[in-house]
C-alpha cells in the first residue's frame, strides 16, 4: 500500500481528478494505476471501486467514501494511522479546517487535491439533483 508520491505525480493526480484524461492515462500506464483509477472510482464507477479494493488500495477507497460522508471510512483511516488521508477526505467533503490542517502540516499538494475532489463531488451532486438530467420515461 503506497502512501507517498513525488510532488509531480501528486500534481498530475490533481489534474487527472479535474478531468485531464491524458494525465489520468499517464498515471495508469506509468506505475501509478491506483491514482488514475481513483478518478473513475470518484465518479462512482463500480468496477473502479472494486479494482481499488481488490488491488491493495482500500485507503484510496476510504478517502472516496469518507468524502461521501462515511464516518466508518474516516475512522478506519485514523485507526490505521492515515491521518493525512483522513484530512484529505474531509477537505474533499468541503471542510475548511481540514484544508487548513493540510496546508499547515506541509501537505500543500494534498490540500489542492482535496479541493479538486470537492469540486468533482459537488458537480456530481448538482447533476444528480438536476431534473433535466433524468431520463425521460
Amino acid at each position: 500500500m503506497r502512501l507517498e508520491y513525488p510532488a509531480k505525480v501528486l500534481l498530475a493526480w490533481g489534474e487527472a481528478i479535474s478531468g485531464h484524461r491524458d494525465l489520468r492515462d499517464w498515471l495508469i500506464t506509468n506505475g501509478y494505476p491506483e491514482l488514475g483509477i481513483f478518478t473513475f472510482a470518484l465518479l462512482n464507477k463500480p468496477d473502479a471501486r472494486k479494482w481499488l479494493m481488490d488491488n491493495g488500495h482500500p485507503h484510496l477507497m476510504a478517502v472516496i467514501t469518507g468524502v461521501e460522508g462515511d464516518e466508518q471510512a474516516l475512522a478506519w483511516l485514523d485507526r490505521n494511522d492515515m491521518h493525512v488521508l483522513n484530512q484529505l477526505a474531509l477537505t474533499g467533503d468541503g471542510e475548511e479546517d481540514a484544508f487548513r490542517w493540510l496546508l499547515e502540516n506541509g501537505h500543500r499538494e494534498l490540500a489542492m487535491i482535496g479541493k479538486k475532489i470537492h469540486k468533482v463531488k459537488t458537480d456530481l451532486d448538482d447533476q444528480y439533483r438536476d431534473p433535466h438530467k433524468y431520463p425521460q420515461s
